[in-house]
């Protein structure tokens, strides 16, 4: 990993949500070394007529929740933390070149800088045109600008956005982030693959029968009713979390580790994506009132800001093929929800059965002609979340005999756990704004692989597909039935 040189981090949308429960931590976890920290300082900037000191005890508050020590908080703070307001309008981008100026002069820094944008989606244009506008986009040293999810929320509205970064920063210098990404479990897909001849030899259309992807949510919209109104779960999940964990599962082996090779063949497996049925391999959903966790809880159109008789989908299942030589005729199972029944990110790779089944699910000894002789599938479960791990499912024999005086398989697992391997794992912020900082783009997302996405992705939004309701705390609309007919032979296959 390359040296962390001296820079300039500046947080747009510093006084905001994000900024205290993720990048602020983040960022400290990454600079408690000494030496590292006194290269690291951060500037925030936003509307709110915020002095230094009260920026400074927003984060301190923030650090002390997270359990670090009230001294070594109180001199971070002290020594790495600024703040810049924008004015009113949020647009005094002179002002902000004036303090980074000043800041670099006073501290001695080379010129490196970095911004983040965290800030909300209709504001990244404006925030790009006004960094260019004042030369922040040029200095001395290198220049990064970073772009929270979504990027668009169609195929235009991306590629505007695309043309209008690239006015005044070169593709090398842009990095959209998306923090699933930064999970330990998703990086190490490409190391399991490719690092191990034993699953890489079979990760193909002749050893494996299906992938399913899952990533339920047991809340709800919250506070956030009135933008996931006009958003949706297709835009909100599908088309960058859910996407991203496709290509990584289906991408060829690249070139080499460069990150330009790997993003490479992330874009192929895009491209090579055939164009969903939304008669046949949509469902959406949209969650009423129910139970979770043994809890009451709304509908979604009685959630604050969200209209009685909005249709917005909550829920989405698809059906993909990814039509070339390794994954032809293999479905890919997308499935994604909110108030579904626990919070889970996994993928699971079901393997094909045996050509020929010698025992029936009981144990005993297969005719042929028996219904019942049906091989059982080894099943591979990658999980990403809430315990980031690997679970091998296979078929044993249970000792001895079943009450028939036969014997009898037993699905077991050999598990594997990242905390219990290697201790708690780095927060993803961490490992994506060291990535940043450091300059290695692989774990961002290009510009293309941002359009091809929303290409995929757009005939489902304009077209006029039926919403389904569900009940709060299930695995999501009844519909979603005739998309499982290869999930198990009885439809519906809930995690």
């Amino acid at each position: 990993m390359p040296d962390i040189q001296p820079h300039l981090f500046v947080i747009f949308g510093a006084t905001g949500d994000l900024t205290k429960r993720k990048l602020i931590p983040a960022l400290f976890h990454l600079m408690e070394d000494a030496d590292v920290a006194r290269r690291c300082v951060v500037l925030g900037a936003a509307r709110s007529d915020w002095s230094d000191e009260r920026f400074r005890e927003s984060a301190r508050e923030a650090l002390l929740d997270n359990g670090y020590s009230e001294e070594a908080v109180a001199k971070w703070c002290t020594r790495n933390l600024f703040y810049q307001c924008l004015g009113e309008g949020g647009d005094d981008y002179e002002a902000l070149r004036r303090r980074v100026d000043q800041l670099e002069r006073h501290l001695d820094l080379p010129g490196n800088r970095a911004f983040y944008l965290s800030l909300p989606p209709p504001v990244y244009g404006p925030a790009i045109d006004g960094l260019g506008d004042v030369g922040l986009n040029e200095s001395p040293g290198w220049t990064r600008v970073v772009v929270e999810k979504p990027f668009g929320n169609d195929l235009a509205s991306a590629q505007a956005l695309n043309e209008r970064v690239h006015r005044h920063f070169d593709e090398d210098q842009v990095y959209r982030i998306d923090h699933y990404l930064g999970k330990e479990t998703v990086q190490n897909l490409m190391a399991f693959r490719f690092g191990n001849a034993l699953f890489e030899s079979i990760w193909n259309r002749e050893h494996i029968e299906r992938v399913e992807i899952t990533v339920s949510e047991d809340l709800g919209v919250g506070g956030r009713g009135g933008y996931y109104d006009q958003s949706g779960h297709v835009r909100d999940m599908v088309q960058n979390h859910l996407t991203q964990l496709l290509t990584l599962v289906a991408m060829e082996p690249p070139a080499s580790m460069d990150a330009n090779a790997i993003r490479q063949e992330k874009v192929k497996v895009l491209t090579s994506v055939q164009q969903p049925n939304p008669e046949t391999d949509v469902v959406f959903g949209q969650y009423g009132a129910g139970t979770v966790d043994g809890e009451p809880v709304p509908g979604y159109r009685d959630e604050p800001d969200v209209p009685d008789d909005s249709d917005t989908e909550t829920f989405a299942a698809l059906r993909l093929n990814v039509a070339n030589w390794r994954w032809q005729g293999v479905p890919f199972y997308l499935r994604t929800g909110k108030r579904l029944p626990t919070k889970l990110t996994q993928i699971a790779v079901r393997f094909q059965g045996a050509p020929v089944s010698l025992f029936q699910s009981d144990g005993q000894p297969c005719i042929p002609q028996d219904a019942d002789c049906e091989a059982r599938s080894n099943e591979l479960l990658i999980t990403l979340q809430p315990n980031e791990g690997f679970d091998l499912r296979f078929e044993v024999k249970a000792p001895g005999e079943n009450e028939n005086g036969t014997m009898e398989l037993e699905t077991q697992q050999l598990s594997f756990s990242y905390a219990d391997a290697f201790g708690p794992v780095p927060d993803a912020y961490e490992t994506l704004l060291r990535d940043i900082i450091v300059g290695d783009p692989t774990l961002f997302v290009r510009a293309d692989e941002v359009e091809a996405s929303w290409q995929l992705y757009a005939p489902l939004l304009d077209t006029d597909n039926a919403v389904h309701p569900y009940e709060a705390g299930t695995w999501g609309p009844e519909a979603v039935d005739r998309l499982l007919e290869s999930w198990t032979s009885g439809g519906r296959s809930d995690p």
